[in-house]
């Protein structure tokens, strides 16, 4: 893997981008009610048993999804299995009729999206995640809005983890390629300091060179200690960089396991891998 700066080294654990205590104007007191405290091994993160859709239909089953701090988890599965929504759920943009979401020993499933990102969640949609009109910069510092420090220095974080963005910084967002506007979309997410980033196909309709570029990109912010949970179209790939991955179909989990053991796995590679 390339471009490690300080984001890399495996081990590392300089978390100075990442949110420690949940920054910024809106009032983070309202919980909706403590948990066990988290140990260690448990899950940083967790959706668990989530029954939910939109309207009188549920999309989601019983969902459950995890991910541990700085381990990267990915979602997937066919087309229409629940993947975004299930990113959703976990977010806060979806109500959920059963279950709950936990961060860090916390019930936060009555929290609001904005919340939940005062919390230490970022979320990076799979369109629609920058604004186009405006320089890759003030993307950046749109990303600080609840920070009331000086965030200078996590700007030229972002800029080492994505060096291109600093060439680009003068330049609207809406007029940069795809890969390019992903970069933009991961750097403003990171400027909020998150505990957790959660990505939905962040290689979408990116080439073979710059998804490559995306993962390391990926690997470099969990080795921070930011935990990553993603949605990927592009499994085969996802999976080799997966900590942990989680097959949907149909709104449940079908599968479960190590990236390595999803990959290793006949059925999962002749259903969902291609062979």
């Amino acid at each position: 893997m390339s471009g490690a700066s300080e984001f890399g080294g495996r081990g590392n654990r300089d978390a100075s981008i990442v949110n420690t205590h949940g920054r910024g104007s809106i009032d983070t007191s309202r919980k909706s009610g403590p948990v066990a405290p988290a140990h260690a091994g448990d899950p940083f993160l967790i959706g668990e048993a989530m029954t939910g859709g939109y309207g009188a239909a549920d999309i989601l089953h019983g969902c459950t999804l995890a991910v541990e701090r700085g381990k990267i988890a990915v979602i997937v599965g066919p087309n229409g299995a629940g993947k975004s929504t299930a990113m959703k759920a976990v977010f806060g943009m979806l109500t959920l009729r059963q279950g709950r979401v936990v961060l860090d020993g916390e019930d936060i499933t009555a929290l609001s999206p904005q919340d939940r990102v005062a919390k230490g969640m970022g979320f990076v949609p799979q369109v629609n995640n920058v604004f186009p009109t405006m320089s890759v910069q003030e993307n950046l510092e749109m990303g600080a809005f609840l920070r009331q420090d000086d965030f200078r220095q996590t700007i030229e974080q972002v800029y080492e983890l994505f060096p291109i963005l600093r060439e680009k910084r003068h330049q609207n967002a809406g007029e940069l390629s795809g890969g390019q506007r992903q970069q933009v979309a991961v750097g403003r997410a990171l400027m909020t300091q998150p505990k957790v980033l959660m990505l939905d196909e962040p290689t979408a309709g990116v080439s073979p060179i710059v998804m490559d570029e995306l993962f390391d990109r990926i690997i470099e912010v969990a080795r921070t200690g930011i935990s990553i949970l993603m949605v990927e179209q592009n499994a085969r790939q996802a999976l080799e960089i997966a900590d942990v991955g989680y097959v949907l179909v149909q709104g449940a989990n079908k599968y479960t396991g190590t990236g390595r053991e999803l990959m290793a796995d006949d059925e999962v590679r002749r259903t969902f891998l291609g062979g």
